[in-house]
């Protein structure tokens, strides 16, 4: 497999945030006292005017920022995504995206590889929960330099974004001048035979498994959705017109996530035979990320055991 620069997409996040300080006074950070994790502390080292932690308090945390938001500030509200999602969505849903209020939300501890702090901390929900949200934008970036466009991007949205992201170091697929574009999702590598769509951590077992599909004779087309709302159905079903096959591998729960996002636009306008690589209906478990991607079935070696079982399926129907 391709070497890869392992780095951390959540030093995107706070790389960004600290280049956006120093260009736009307007923005401002809220943390709900995990700046350490979310390294956050950044931004307030640098702009201690600027930044509020707001304690353990996730509900007030979101009421003030859409309250800031309202005196033409934009706000940066920073916690673990399980966190934000679970705690907070009444406010997010009510306070912020019914008033389309200019939050940008960073969601931490993104997925299952987050690893010792256990099934509490591992959001693997929140991409559904986000997503159902009207006027919401949802954002899952690949690695380090996705996760710090994704940040950059967000203040040109005049709205809600959520930005996912993990704890852990990453392989960086993509390089500071790749495109990126909130709504355009990007193709890594181009193929005939199958589609294989994924975002954030799963870009890089995507590529991986490619690798090995294509000692097999299999011509892979990997596509990196890093947004999950809104999606951008011309790329996803222009690719499946020329392959007629697609797996989708996500860090998230099966039901409701990116994946399911795939299939709605895939049944509604061009079904095919689909494989889901993600996590199915359970919670995680402490442990080291690569044990848990191996146990709970996400790694490069379950997408080819998908992306085999979903080529005998297209075969099967032709």
């Amino acid at each position: 497999m391709a070497e890869r620069e392992l780095m951390l997409a959540r030093q995107g996040w706070a790389d960004a945030l600290l280049e956006l300080g120093e260009k736009n006074p307007k923005v401002v950070v809220l943390d709900a006292d995990l700046a350490k994790s979310t390294l956050t502390c950044l931004f307030k080292d640098k702009f201690p005017k600027r930044f509020f932690d707001m304690g353990i308090a996730e509900q007030n945390m979101i009421n003030v920022a859409g309250g800031l938001s309202l005196t033409g500030l934009i706000p940066f509200v920073a916690t673990y995504g399980v966190f934000v999602s679970g705690r907070a969505w009444e406010q997010i849903r009510t306070s912020i995206c019914y008033g389309q209020l200019n939050v940008k939300f960073g969601g931490a501890h993104g997925g299952i590889s987050v690893g010792p702090d256990g099934a509490t901390h591992q959001a693997l929900e929140e991409l559904t929960i986000m997503r159902v949200l009207p006027n919401m934008t949802v954002l899952a970036p690949a690695d380090y330099y996705e996760t710090k466009k994704a940040v950059l991007a967000s203040v040109e949205i005049n709205g809600p974004v959520y930005i996912r992201f993990g704890r852990e170091k990453t392989p960086a697929v993509t390089k500071p001048d790749s495109p990126f574009e909130i709504g355009k999702a990007n193709i890594m590598q181009e193929g005939e035979d199958i589609t294989i769509i994924a975002c954030g951590t799963m870009v890089a077992e995507s590529l991986n498994a490619a690798e090995f599909l294509a000692t097999k004779g299999v011509s892979t087309e990997v596509i990196n959705l890093h947004t999950i709302k809104p999606l951008d159905k011309n790329t996803i079903l222009n690719s499946v017109k020329k392959t007629k096959c697609v797996v989708t591998a996500e860090e998230h729960q099966l039901a409701g996530g990116m994946g399911s996002a795939v299939i709605e636009v895939l049944a509604q306008n061009l079904p095919v035979p689909v494989e889901m690589v993600g996590i199915n209906d359970t919670f995680g478990e402490s442990g080291t990320p690569k044990e848990l991607m191996r146990k709970y079935g996400i790694t490069s070696k379950d997408i080819i055991e998908k992306s085999l079982k979903v080529i005998l399926r297209k075969k099967s129907n032709s």
